[in-house]
């Protein structure tokens, strides 16, 4: 696919900076409005046929060149992250569709309650504004991405009809459902941005061949250089990719110009724009802003409220599994599809006075792994080595299944994304810094549910049950560094994602999270992108030539 409408260089109405979840779902809807858009991408196209997915040898591409970790995969066009002072390694990946290439594509929506956390619970903020608010845009997200799932969870709001039916829970994911039934407790079918049927433009249905997170070669799991992309260049978008942002430029009166880039030949560059839109996610768009200095704006741009890269929210992860008998004939071995997005409980999700935590946590089931993950232990002991080793993964293989614990991580401003001082990109650009702390409310909602997921798979009849406290590599969700809010000097966005301090920047990533709820983010990410570009087409056309 082409990624250039062949344009020279000019001054794009809007320049948006990372072709991912956000960045995509901005182009489409502004270039689809008329806008001259451009779109800098630090990655590159991937192609579907390359992917990891069928190869014998997955599980060991997963840990190195496929791995979600960037400092392990460590391409030219990754950056480095300093983890020395974090528990938790945030995970990402760069390129077109961004980590929506590497995702497993869970697709659940926030809360109400989500959205008003300081008036319902007494901490953190809420939110300025509200579930309603943002339901069209859950809609129209859920069309173009293609989700499939099923209405009547009684653990959410009504809502319209997923465009295709749920994906099959499988016989692994009946056993959970009737554990959790004997409990009595909640569970429903996921949402999924995977097609249970055929869907899209040269989309198949998933037909279970492979470990999809790595990438699906069949293109039934969604990401967004396959669903907002091709709409996007269609309609006059301009993608360049191969080109990283080292700064975003502002002019005399301090408003953003553009932005400086290097391009594939490793060339300094310059593209201007009369509006630029953030989209790197809770880490790359506080670096960038940071790095981006200037007499008008010396703390890093849009940083009066010295909030950029504060309020680092992750979503701490725990799993509790089980191994079930050879013969179970109620559980059919599976691991291959979609690996943690089956079937969800929100049992606990809400705040509950009798528990000595806040907020809550989500359940979400997850199919056991391939042979070298489970060789390795995957999300278990690791398989000793020795005379057992062998016996061990015969029994481990396909017999497996549990819950990873997803709780909602609060926003403390200690909680960090700096520049590091030393480390650097390939580019010879400050890496990013975390320091990050797993606070108290987090671990006691994590202990809470292991308590309650040891239940959970004695109920579903597990020989074997093994925990993770406490998964390292979890940092999938990047949230809260660029906090949207109506007050300037305590929040870095508006409303609308447009930044207090400029009025021709916005940023529709993760980072404008207020709060994390307990769910994956990409589904609200999306939508609040979408409500910012139709704001941008209707009530900033000054942007447009």
């Amino acid at each position: 696919m082409t990624s250039s409408n062949g344009k020279s260089d000019h001054t794009a109405d809007v320049l948006i900076v990372g072709a991912g979840a956000s960045g995509a779902a901005v182009a489409a809807w502004l270039a689809e409005a008329g806008f001259d858009v451009v779109c800098l991408e630090q990655g590159h196209w991937q192609n579907p046929d390359k992917y990891a997915t069928l190869d014998p040898d997955f599980d060991f591409q997963s840990m190195s060149k496929w791995s979600y970790d960037p400092n392990k995969r460590g391409l030219p066009e990754d950056y480095p992250i300093n983890l020395d002072d974090s528990p938790v390694t945030p995970v990402m990946f760069n390129g077109v569709g961004g980590s929506t290439i590497l995702w497993t594509a869970h697709a659940p929506r926030f809360h109400p309650s989500d959205f008003r956390v300081k008036t319902l619970d007494g901490v953190a903020d809420d939110w300025p504004l509200t579930y309603e608010e943002l339901e069209p845009y859950y809609d129209m997200n859920d069309q173009v991405m293609g989700c499939a799932g099923i209405n009547g969870d009684p653990g959410n709001p009504p809502r319209a009809p997923r465009p295709m039916p749920p994906l099959p829970i499988g016989a692994d994911g009946l056993k959970l459902a009737r554990a959790f039934e004997s409990l009595g407790w909640h569970w429903w079918p996921s949402d999924n941005y995977i097609n249970s049927i055929p869907y899209g433009e040269g989309r198949d249905a998933c037909n279970f061949c492979g470990h999809n997170n790595l990438g699906c070669v069949q293109r039934a799991k969604a990401s967004t250089d396959l669903t907002y992309w091709p709409r996007a260049l269609r309609d006059g978008a301009e993608l360049k990719s191969g080109c990283r942002v080292s700064e975003i430029t502002v002019d005399a009166e301090g408003r953003a110009s553009g932005a400086n880039y290097f391009d594939q030949n490793g060339e300094l560059q310059h593209q201007q724009a009369r509006g630029v839109v953030m989209a790197c996610n809770g880490i790359g768009t506080p670096r960038l802003l940071l790095m981006s200095t200037s007499d008008a704006h010396p703390q890093g741009l849009a940083n009066s409220s010295g909030l950029v890269g504060k309020n680092l929210m992750f979503h701490p992860v725990a799993f509790i599994g089980g191994f079930f008998p050879e013969h179970d004939p109620e559980h059919d071995g599976e691991w291959v599809g979609p690996m943690a997005n089956i079937l969800m409980s929100q049992e606990f999700y809400e705040t509950d006075p009798e528990r000595d935590f806040v907020r809550g946590y989500t359940y979400q089931m997850a199919r056991g792994l391939g042979p070298a993950w489970t060789a390795r232990g995957g999300f278990a002991d690791r398989a000793p080595w020795g005379e057992d080793h062998h016996r061990t993964v015969q029994k481990r293989l396909g017999r497996g299944l549990g819950v990873a614990v997803m709780g909602e991580d609060l926003p403390e401003p200690h909680n960090t994304v700096t520049l590091d001082p030393v480390m650097k990109d390939s580019s010879g650009l400050p890496a990013a810094k975390i320091n990050y702390t797993l606070s108290e409310n987090s671990r006691k909602q994590l202990d809470h549910a292991i308590e309650n997921g040891r239940k959970l798979m004695q109920a579903a009849g597990a020989e074997e049950i093994v925990v993770n406290p406490f998964i390292q590599e979890s940092g999938w969700h990047l949230m809260g560094t660029a906090r949207m809010g109506d007050d300037p000097e305590s929040s870095v966005v508006n409303r609308r994602g447009q930044a207090h301090d400029l009025d021709n920047l916005f940023v529709v990533d993760g980072s404008v999270f207020v709060t994390g709820a307990a769910v994956n983010p990409t589904p609200t990410i999306q939508a609040l992108a979408l409500r910012t570009a139709e704001f941008i087409a209707t009530e900033r056309t000054d942007l447009k030539r």
